[in-house]
């Protein structure tokens, strides 16, 4: 019978490396369309609601939330792909991310038109991003998950929100997009005090 708890163990081996090979995408509308990206950097979906208009911002910056004591901008996804604004709807959410940016943890508002589903997705049924006609840029595509003969696009989370692009875009410091464009006016203000003391 040593065979059969052999066998018994490379099975069990075999599920182990199945659940690691999988992986876990929140899937939601931009429009009538379906993407994904992976629940690693989500920290929560919030209903919409709240949201503070900052002037003289781009389009994509629809303004900022106040999130239990911290400020966190808030980016139209339909308008960070180069098309209309997001009507605000009754499903209407914003998606909370949590992404790492020299050495630090950062919160981002991402708003979509619906939160669909959470699906688990085996990394080999991911295929690679086309070069064209997917309706967003190419390099904001980490890959294609084909569902029932459809094709949903999966997002590069770091480069559709990088906040160093986003920050160059905006013609600010990274600091200060990630603060609501305070941080600057605090730190000028400071260094004018300094040398007039």
């Amino acid at each position: 019978m040593p065979s059969v708890s052999l066998n018994g163990a490379s099975v069990k081996k075999r599920q182990q490396e199945e659940v690691l090979e999988s992986r876990q995408y929140l899937t939601f509308l931009v429009g009538a369309e379906s993407f994904a990206m992976p629940i690693g950097s989500i920290r929560e979906i919030i209903e919409f609601g709240g949201l503070t208009e900052v002037p003289l911002m781009p389009s994509f910056l629809r303004g900022v939330i106040n999130l239990r004591g911290s400020v966190v901008p808030v980016i139209d996804l339909s308008v960070r792909f180069g098309r209309a604004p997001t009507v605000v709807a009754k499903r209407t959410c914003i998606i909370i991310m949590e992404l790492a940016q020299d050495g630090q943890q950062l919160l981002l508002g991402v708003m979509v038109d619906a939160v669909s589903a959470v699906l688990s997705v085996q990394e080999d049924r991911i295929e690679p991003r086309p070069s064209f006609g997917a309706g967003v840029r190419a390099d904001f595509i980490e890959g294609m998950i084909n569902i029932n003969e459809r094709f949903l696009v999966v997002l590069d989370v770091q480069k559709v929100l990088s906040v160093e692009e986003l920050s160059s875009l905006l013609g600010m410091s990274s600091d200060s997009v990630l603060a609501g464009g305070e941080r600057d006016e605090r730190s000028g203000r400071q260094q004018s005090e300094s040398r007039e003391g």
